[in-house]
């Protein structure tokens, strides 16, 4: 049966249907929710175990029975010899390791929030993160044990080391702390509710401490579902059915598991479709080509930077990546000749891409496939549990194809932030959350990111959105990534600067000349500088344009 994607949907959410959605008021805000989806992280968790492989890390193999029983021991340490009650912050602060994910079952399986901690976090934001949510309990690996020594006399906050080395005098060893409970097979019980919160993740802007996204047991399985609802209504809508694999289904982690992208679309959406995980200690394109080839890999999720470094090393041909069916992720747009290249260099993996937000918990719009070939600079069409809308400055709906800041509603979207009122006063507005995006939707529902609201150069009274000029600069097919920032200038105001990673064989002038055919005279960047390596980026994954800009202008003399 083919179906427009609309009539796919309204098949799939229908009463008596395995997506069934209902109306419901949350907090005074209309939702639409799954009728029969899990209570909780609990309840899902508790649905899908099994002896099918669900973790490789290196040469260990965890399956899901496994997991699940080492987080039984877990909880039951956390509550018996840790006192941490229903409510109380657990924060996990590790590579991907497989206790990452132990820690975050345990934590959620008794009502605890987990704390998802940004493992590049130095000494005082540590302590700043562990201090503005209030954990009472901290599972850490030996990178940031050695940067927890430094300020834990500062904190009222247990340790549980992870993987550390026989120097380590901090905290209780996890093989300890689980070795008091090797019979236990159960979760402590415990009630969870849908409302309850379950997690805290960290997003970041530009200035200021990230603030803590508090997100309920519902609206993080509200997005799961909603990923699976889009798939299904893809196959329909196509006339497709999913492909039969001979070998477990699988997805490579090589994104962090403390961004909501790494945690929701990757690790969490694995139970249901019991998919083999494969974490990676650190992103290393050749190393996942490999890992892709010998666990017979059929999904990977990144952002568009990853995505080519594995476009680049499917192009070596010295592995089999035959068998990835989808590659690509959300974060930032892909450059459009990126989606071509991820098309041209897998012999059956389609490329896809989305825009969410940690505060929707990573969902809100999708495209894949054609949709996303012939409208590569598009983030795709809502997701079937939100709702978006464009606005002006006095908050009046736009009309199709009219650009203003993109507003969205829905069961995925958090309650608040943690501890800030202020800044929930200012985001969460009659039950919509403002997005700060700039962005249009067209005749057909796709929406189009077009920049940040506030992310504006005025040079000689001409406003430059910075989206713009960073969309035409990775359209070079020799950039990587680029961040474009304005610099002061004495006679303009304001003078374009950027700094992209690309091929070394690329200069400025070439590049400037590139943008030419592209862009307007006054947009053009005056100064461009090469970065030798990705560029950095902040927690919530975007790419970290105030250290740049103050890079640029240290370089100038120009002070900031």
């Amino acid at each position: 049966m083919t179906l427009s994607r609309s009539d796919a949907l309204k098949h799939l959410t229908a009463p008596g249907q395995p997506y069934e959605l209902k109306a419901m008021n949350i907090r005074d805000i209309p939702c639409r929710v799954f009728v029969n989806a899990p209570k909780s992280l609990r309840e899902l968790i508790g649905e899908n175990v099994s002896d099918n492989t669900f973790i490789v890390y290196q040469d260990e193999r965890y399956t899901f029975e496994d997991i699940y029983r080492l987080a039984c021991r877990l909880a039951t340490a956390m509550m018996q010899d840790y006192g941490i009650l229903k409510g109380d912050r657990v924060a996990l602060s590790m590579r991907n390791y497989p206790e990452w994910i132990i820690g975050f079952t345990a934590a959620t399986s008794i009502g605890a929030v987990a704390v998802a901690m940004n493992a590049w976090w130095e000494s005082d934001e540590i302590e700043t993160g562990l201090k503005d949510c209030g954990a009472k309990l901290i599972l850490a690996d030996q990178e940031r044990l050695d940067r927890l020594q430094l300020v834990i006399h500062q904190l009222d906050v247990a340790v549980i080391s992870i993987r550390a080395d026989s120097s380590n005098t901090l905290g209780t060893p996890y093989t300890q702390v689980i070795s008091k409970y090797p019979d236990q097979q159960h979760m402590p019980q415990i009630q969870v509710h849908p409302e309850d919160v379950a997690t805290l993740f960290y997003t970041s802007g530009s200035t200021g401490f990230p603030k803590g996204a508090m997100a309920t047991h519902r609206n993080i399985i509200s997005a799961l579902l909603s990923w699976e609802l889009d798939g299904q209504s893809s196959l329909i809508s196509t006339g497709t059915s999913a492909p039969e694999l001979s070998y477990q289904n699988a997805t490579l982690l090589a994104v962090p598991l403390f961004h909501a992208t790494g945690s929701h679309a990757v690790y969490l959406s694995s139970y249901r479709t019991q998919r083999k995980l494969v974490a990676m200690y650190k992103w290393d394109p050749n190393a996942a080509a490999k890992l892709i080839d010998t666990e017979q890999i059929s999904s990977f999720i990144a952002p568009a930077a990853m995505t080519g470094d594995l476009v680049e090393a499917a192009k070596q041909g010295r592995h089999d990546l035959s068998t990835l069916l989808t590659v690509g992720g959300g974060g930032a747009p892909r450059a459009p000749e990126q989606v071509k290249d991820i098309e041209q260099s897998f012999k059956t993996a389609l490329p896809n891409t989305g825009w969410g937000m940690t505060e929707t918990n990573a969902i809100g719009t999708g495209i894949s496939g054609a949709d996303y070939l012939t409208r590569p600079a598009s983030s795709g069409r809502a997701s079937a549990v939100v709702d978006l809308k464009i606005v002006d400055s006095q908050g009046q709906t736009l009309d199709p194809l009219e650009p203003g800041e993109l507003l969205i509603r829905g069961v995925s979207v958090i309650p608040g932030y943690w501890q800030r009122p202020e800044a929930n006063a200012e985001t969460f507005v009659d039950g919509w959350l403002r997005t700060g995006d700039v962005a249009y939707l067209d005749e057909e529902g796709f929406l189009f990111i077009v920049d940040r609201i506030k992310d504006l150069i005025i040079r000689g009274g001409e406003n430059i959105g910075c989206g713009e000029v960073e969309a035409a600069l990775v359209q070079h097919p020799l950039v990587v990534e680029a961040s474009v920032y304005a610099i002061p200038d004495e006679r303009l105001g304001e003078a374009v600067g950027a700094t992209v990673y690309a091929d070394t064989t690329l200069g400025e002038a070439e590049l400037q000349s590139f943008l030419g055919e592209h862009l307007a005279k006054f947009k053009i960047p005056a100064h461009i500088y090469f970065a030798d390596e990705h560029l950095p980026r902040i927690a919530s994954g975007k790419i970290f344009k105030r250290h740049l800009r103050e890079q640029a202008l240290n370089h100038l003399g120009i002070g900031h």
